[in-house]
């Protein structure tokens, strides 16, 4: 999961704007990715956040990226003969799969389009953000992978369109949720105070269950 920085955004974005919401960014998926996979019941995946510097002329415009995070690795040749060596079951585990992995992957950038508009004290909804304008708020290699998944697990145009649909708008209720979003600024704060380039999963981990006992959550899921 990595935040690509648009081209024409580099001369418009200060630096410590641009940290900051490539930490909102990546702290998104982070959150996305320990609490809504507890939410949904779903095993834990092991993920660490690589910090590199925020350079506007960086060769790969990767400031931040989520290293690991997905519960489905390796992308199947075929779903329809992968079912087939699966039960009912598995099947479904997998399709749970499919579909928190793509929540994930959108919710980086919602999550920073979600800091803009708060920023700029505009409204922010599905209508008003569609998902090819994630592009501006660091999402292009997201959705790419994004893309990858419904053409490997659904064949049918229209389903594809459909299944997305669905998918962004629960990304967008992920971020719009008050807790979660308390959670994702609290470790997007957490990001810029640790002059740290790498922030294992234990550490966030740690980061995250205090946020959520001081929230008066009581036990985390």
């Amino acid at each position: 999961m990595k935040r690509k920085q648009s081209s024409n955004g580099f001369n418009t974005v200060t630096h410590i704007e641009l940290s900051r919401r490539t930490a909102i960014h990546e702290a998104g998926h982070a959150v996305a990715i320990y609490f809504g996979n507890k939410q949904k019941q779903l095993p834990p995946v092991f993920f660490q956040i690589i910090i590199n510097d925020c350079s506007y002329y960086a060769d790969d415009n990767y400031p931040t990226k989520i290293e690991g995070g997905r519960l489905i690795h390796t992308l199947p040749i075929s779903i329809e003969k992968t079912n087939g060596n699966l039960s009912a079951a598995q099947q479904h585990a997998y399709q749970q799969a499919f579909e928190a992995d793509i929540i994930n992957l959108l919710v980086g950038s919602l999550a920073e389009a979600h800091y803009v508009a708060h920023r700029d004290n505009e409204l922010i909804s599905p209508r008003l953000v569609p998902m090819n304008a994630l592009h501006n708020y660091g999402g292009s290699s997201d959705l790419k992978i994004v893309d990858e998944y419904l053409q490997c697990f659904i064949v049918d145009k229209m389903q594809q369109e459909k299944k997305i649909t669905e998918l962004f708008w629960a990304a967008f209720e992920f971020i719009n949720d008050g807790f979660h979003w308390s959670a994702i600024t609290a470790l997007a704060d957490y990001i810029l105070k640790n002059n740290k380039n790498i922030i294992d999963y234990e550490e966030v981990a740690t980061v995250l269950n205090t946020h959520f006992l001081m929230a008066g959550k009581g036990t985390c899921y």
